[in-house]
């Protein structure tokens, strides 16, 4: 499934599985539960299918997130074949960065296995399915949250799902912020996007371009 801007769906695809065969060329792929990030259930017999099927047969690295709040979950994610789990809502407690349970985590499945998820609206991080907004930027919180990931998957949930570009001027700020690695999402539409971003040292998540093969 696509979400525009995290509400609206725009795109529902059945045969989950055969997009296996459309992305098997890339090196990661991301799996987001977001029944489990809305607090709606969960599709766990489905991602860990995925998680199997993606390291065994084509031999990529897979992500895992949505919905992860506990350590015994993320744990469990790892045991699938996760390369890493993506941690968003559970990363914040009170509206400032949840370090107890951060590292909790760190010290069950490695920092190396850890992404935490910096959603933004409005310049705002967003959080539990990008319904609650904090007063935390992502830029203020990034340096604070390095002991305790390898990398943050930054999406611009004000441009997800929308293809009107990737807001380029916004993930050059966030670069400037961190020395760890970034994955941007939202919005991107074109191979001179995810060009511009690799040559600052950013990767590119992409989604909806990819669906509805618009990726030129």
């Amino acid at each position: 499934m696509q979400l525009v801007h995290g509400r609206r769906r725009e795109l529902v695809v059945t045969d989950v599985m055969s997009l296996l065969l459309k992305f098997k060329k890339y090196e990661w792929l991301h799996i987001i539960d977001l029944d489990a990030a809305m607090g709606k259930g969960n599709n766990s017999r489905l991602a860990r299918k995925l998680c199997d099927e993606a390291a065994q047969r084509y031999g990529m690295k897979v992500r895992v997130g949505g919905g992860i709040r506990t350590v015994q979950r993320a744990q469990g994610i790892t045991k699938w074949g996760a390369s890493q789990v993506i941690i968003g809502s559970a990363a914040f407690k009170d509206g400032k960065i949840n370090a107890l349970f951060l590292r909790k985590l760190v010290h069950k499945i490695g920092r190396p296995a850890i992404v935490v998820a910096l959603d933004t609206s409005k310049g705002h991080v967003v959080i539990k399915g990008w319904r609650e907004k904090l007063r935390l930027r992502p830029e203020q919180v990034m340096e604070s949250v390095e002991p305790f990931c390898a990398g943050f998957l930054c999406t611009d949930v004000d441009r997800e799902g929308t293809m009107s570009g990737a807001n380029r001027e916004w993930f050059t700020k966030l670069r400037r912020a961190t020395s760890h690695p970034i994955i941007a999402a939202g919005g991107i539409k074109a191979m001179r996007e995810i060009a511009a971003l690799q040559r600052i040292g950013i990767d590119a998540a992409v989604g909806m371009a990819l669906y509805k093969d618009r990726l030129q």
